[in-house]
């Protein structure tokens, strides 16, 4: 049982990825209308005093704002998408239409029921407008569950074909009729059955807020804890993209979890001051600086002859760190070796949330310094207080490095370059680990080559029962995982780390998961959809 339910969260972890992805670059685009629309900067760059850069600029942040606040239909149908085996065109297109469905049902119901509050006083009602339809304000978990619901039905049925005069109801269309009386079904029983959980929610919220710094500090940890399964995106998702976040009405519409009340926040100029509810989304803090001096103690531990080797494969790892947020490489390399440390530094990472609360701070750093300018500086110290994060930030890195550096030499940990067999760290070369950080390893030349040690370390193509991936992580399930040789996948596929749960192997690759995904998928003959 336990073995089951890890692996369902595993496999909604990895759907949540294509809603969620596709977010941060709403984001970034309301960021950089925010930049054509300061004041401020037009004083420097007479040019941004055009109507047209300006007006150009209020329509980039205005028209991306709608996406954050109509997240319900985006989680629905990108998890459809995301979690159904095969068709996932059609799953997307059945999720849609499930979606408008179940809002209309639920509209209709509780005006039969008379139910609906006026218009006038939806806020504070527990209802709201979802595109011009009025009903019960679900919010993101609306999504979540349809998503979810479409997605079993979707596998479970979108192969089944009928003969003669009813086959046009096969498939994909049979899978949108099962659905039509179950989600009208759910849209009535969400009717009584919401507003008692979005009573609990919003205690929850307020309960989480009303604990301060330890709920920032659990929060923190518990974002880096996780990482070894796969299921940190179900940590920070909630407190993101629902009411666990925050609400705020912003610009008249309410808006609900803590990046989308910064972004609606940012397309707001006559916004003061930011919420404290963006310190959810401040996890950057320890990706751009404390994991920096963590790279450094593990460089100045090593043993000497083994520097110029742990320095190949530390820089590249703590430029992708710092510039794209991605620190799955640096966490692997002493996540299994000195777990001591890793669970270290989810502490240290939980408690440099807690700073930047304790001194205001609402800048938030979510995937690297390229995000951190974009969204921060354009709103000025005044709002964000980005200075002080970067205070905060620099003292972190050297509370990390002499943390670190004091635990490896007093507890002779065995990280990189301190192993005791010297070929260890003698099976890469520079130019392995140069090859392995910039892609090279995935050259046309050898491409096929590569493909083939991968299936070969995987036991081969008849062990491997489904590829996937997410971010930075090739994600199988394997026939028989004692086959599975980590050692050849890690020291001649450049995988930063290999994870072994039941039946599922999670190879960590970094930002060139995609390109390997695609190059193994074409050796195996995987359909491209």
């Amino acid at each position: 049982m336990k073995k089951k339910i890890v692996d369902s969260l595993q496999q909604f972890s990895k759907g949540m990825f294509v809603p969620v992805l596709i977010l941060p670059i709403a984001g970034i685009i309301i960021a950089i209308g925010n930049i054509l629309t300061n004041a401020r900067l037009a004083t420097y760059l007479p040019f941004l005093k055009s109507p047209l850069i300006n007006g150009f600029g209020k329509m980039l942040s205005g028209s991306l704002v709608s996406v954050l606040v109509n997240l319900g239909i985006i989680f629905c149908v990108g998890l459809a998408l995301g979690l159904s085996k095969e068709k996932k065109a059609d799953a997307a297109f059945t999720a849609l239409l499930s979606y408008l469905v179940f809002i209309n049902a639920m509209n209709i119901f509780l005006s039969i029921t008379g139910k609906l509050v006026p218009v006038d006083k939806l806020r504070g009602s527990g209802q709201a407008l979802v595109l011009g339809v009025q009903v019960l304000d679900m919010g993101v978990f609306l999504g979540i569950i349809l998503g979810i619901l479409v997605a079993y039905v979707h596998n479970k049925f979108c192969n089944r074909e009928f003969q003669g005069a009813w086959q046009i109801y096969g498939g994909s269309r049979l899978v949108f009729i099962i659905l039509i009386p179950v989600v009208v079904l759910l849209a009535v029983a969400c009717s009584y059955i919401w507003p008692p959980i979005q009573s609990g929610i919003s205690s929850l919220g307020n309960f989480i807020h009303a604990t301060g710094n330890f709920g920032i500090f659990t929060y923190g940890a518990l974002e880096r804890l996780l990482i070894p399964t796969g299921l940190h995106h179900l940590v920070y998702t909630p407190f993101l993209y629902s009411q666990l976040g925050g609400a705020a009405t912003i610009g008249g519409k309410l808006v609900e979890g803590a990046r989308n009340i910064y972004f609606a926040e940012m397309a707001d100029p006559s916004i003061a001051q930011l919420s404290s509810s963006v310190i959810w989304d401040a996890r950057g803090l320890s990706k751009m600086f404390g994991l920096i001096g963590a790279c450094l103690a593990l460089y100045h531990t090593a043993k000497p002859e083994n520097k110029k080797k742990i320095k190949a494969l530390i820089l590249p790892a703590a430029v992708t760190s710092i510039i794209a947020g991605v620190t799955e490489p640096i966490e692997f390399s002493f996540m299994f070796t000195a777990p001591l440390l890793f669970v270290i530094h989810a502490v240290l990472s939980g408690l440099g949330m807690v700073f930047l609360n304790i001194f205001g701070v609402r800048a938030i750093g979510p995937n690297g310094f390229i995000d951190f300018l974009l969204y921060n500086l354009p709103l000025g110290i005044a709002k964000t207080g980005w200075p002080k994060f970067i205070l905060i930030g620099l003292v972190q890195f050297v509370v990390y490095y002499v943390v670190f550096r004091f635990l490896i030499e007093k507890l002779n940990l065995k990280t990189p370059g301190r192993e005791d067999k010297k070929e260890d760290v003698q099976l890469y070369t520079k130019k392995d680990y140069k090859a392995k950080a910039e892609g090279e390893a995935l050259s046309k030349d050898n491409e096929e080559d590569m493909a083939a040690i991968i299936v070969d370390a995987l036991g081969g193509k008849d062990n491997i029962k489904k590829v996937d991936n997410c971010y930075t992580r090739l994600r199988l399930i394997i026939g028989d995982v004692s086959k599975v040789d980590q050692q050849v996948l890690k020291e001649q596929t450049g995988a930063n780390g290999v994870i072994v749960k039941g039946e599922n192997v999670q190879v960590v690759y970094g930002l060139q998961v995609t390109r390997v995904r695609k190059v193994v998928d074409k050796y195996l003959g995987i359909s491209a959809e």
